[in-house]
């Protein structure tokens, strides 16, 4: 019987939530009865993931879907679960230590330290983010990353060629976001640079069925358009990981039900993409779409523009007030980045390669109180590039706001150029003017809701 590879990818994200002033995530009223949208989007996803029952007994057995998801982990989010959820965290690396035993091959793969749209970087930091997010996954997963997912899969040659010099094998993007793509679902190879990188298109219709459609209301169905793909050499699948339990309610024992049949078909194999990148090495050339997404039909303009993308259908909200925030942030960013440059232009091998052996988080060894100041100065300005700040329909709310404290957070530790950078931000600020009349514009809402917080 001709084998059926089948991939399930799940990207489990949430962005840095910490107040920068206190080191603590605030409270979040709308995630009630829950502190905050990471402890509740947790009991509902992160943690029964780790232990789905098969079956509706109170003895029933249970499975690890870590063991079977080809997965990552948002390192913001890891370390979160690491002060708050250890027994979570430990589920993943078990189902990634798991699947090792069982494939060959380790499930989890890295993603760029923050969730940042990589186009709308400069390469300097695209390459920190990555080599970050590289150095996060050795220290948890105890092994090197062989794949790496993009945020929002947004992706030019630019990102490709950073992933591909950084060792990263392979990485998996949407269908519409490369031309040629094998007909039998296997990667193919885009050229990056002097170097190329598989790519793993996934199945669209499927995918869209898991996030949106009715896949996991009906996992009987959901196998069935699986199994009709039997045709393919591979059938691959990627979604938000929160799909399973958070967005969607029973998600979890879906998925779970899902695996224990597949488990049991022969001619099946659920695997991950590092072991069929092993078994099947890709020959075909891809030729890649840039700059493109999966959540944006335009590209990525959903993080600089008023494309028309959005969660509010009825056409009443608008995104105006995305290009100028886009324009303060790019602004601020590099801002920051000249001051850096200068004032750690001693550093040891340089204020870049200082930035990336520094890490995204502590006191560095050995550093000075001022050598500590400036990366903290780098790692705020980095987090206030989180792309959650623009995907939303307005600033106003707890994305944007974090965004916006990131950005001030870097500002205070910009010593005697603070002022300077406050005043150039505001007026940036200004032009965004948010679809709440009682949040007013940018400017008023920093000055309202996140200048009382850093000035306390």
């Amino acid at each position: 019987m001709t084998r059926l590879s089948v991939m399930i990818h799940a990207h489990f994200y949430q962005p840095p939530r910490e107040n920068p002033w206190t080191m603590f995530v605030d409270p979040e009223p709308s995630a009630a009865p829950d502190h905050d949208w990471n402890g509740r989007i947790t009991r509902e996803c992160y943690q029964p993931l780790g232990a789905i029952p098969i079956g509706d007994e109170m003895d029933a057995p249970r499975i690890n879907a870590y063991e079977f998801l080809n997965f990552n982990v948002g390192p913001t989010l890891l370390d979160w679960l690491e002060r708050e959820k250890p027994r979570v965290v430990e589920s993943m690396l078990a189902g990634d230590r798991a699947s090792v035993k069982r494939l060959g091959h380790g499930n989890a793969i890295a993603m760029p330290y923050h969730h940042i749209i990589l186009p709308l970087a400069g390469r300097r930091d695209v390459q920190t983010e990555v080599r970050w997010g590289i150095r996060d996954f050795r220290r948890r997963f105890g092994r090197e990353p062989a794949g790496m997912w993009l945020p929002e899969t947004a992706a030019d040659m630019q990102s490709l060629e950073v992933l591909a010099a950084e060792g990263i094998a392979f990485t998996i993007l949407a269908p519409h976001q490369v031309r040629n793509a094998p007909e039998d679902g296997m990667p193919g190879l885009v050229r990056a640079g002097t170097r190329s990188i598989a790519v793993f298109p996934y199945d669209g219709p499927l995918s869209h069925c898991i996030a949106f459609g009715d896949c996991l209301a009906d996992s009987v169905k959901w196998e069935k358009m699986i199994l009709a793909r039997r045709s393919a050499g591979l059938v691959s699948m990627a979604t938000d990981g929160e799909t399973f339990g958070h967005h969607h309610h029973f998600g979890d024992l879906a998925l779970g039900a899902l695996f224990h049949r597949l488990a049991k078909r022969p001619g099946v194999l659920v695997e991950n993409a590092a072991a069929i990148l092993s078994r099947r090495p890709p020959v075909r050339q891809l030729e890649l779409v840039e700059p493109t997404s999966w959540s944006c039909t335009h590209g990525v303009e959903r993080w600089r523009s008023d494309c028309g993308c959005r969660i509010d259908q009825t056409g009443r909200l608008k995104q105006g007030w995305r290009a100028p925030l886009r324009e303060a942030i790019d602004w601020l960013v590099r801002e920051v980045h000249a001051i850096y440059e200068q004032h750690g232009a001693r550093l040891a091998e340089g204020p870049w390669q200082y930035r990336d052996a520094a890490g995204a988080g502590g006191a560095v060894p050995g550093a000075t109180p001022a050598e500590n100041r400036l990366i903290e100065m780098e790692r705020s300005v980095l987090k206030s590039m989180t792309s959650c700040g623009w995907f939303f329909d307005d600033f106003a709310g707890l994305e944007g706001r974090q965004v916006l404290r990131y950005a001030a957070h870097a500002i205070s530790l910009a010593g005697s150029e603070s002022q300077r950078l406050e005043k150039g931000f505001l007026e940036r600020l200004e032009r965004a003017v948010s679809n709440d009349r009682a949040a007013g514009n940018a400017r008023q809402f920093y000055q309202r809701s996140v200048l009382p917080e850093r000035d306390a």
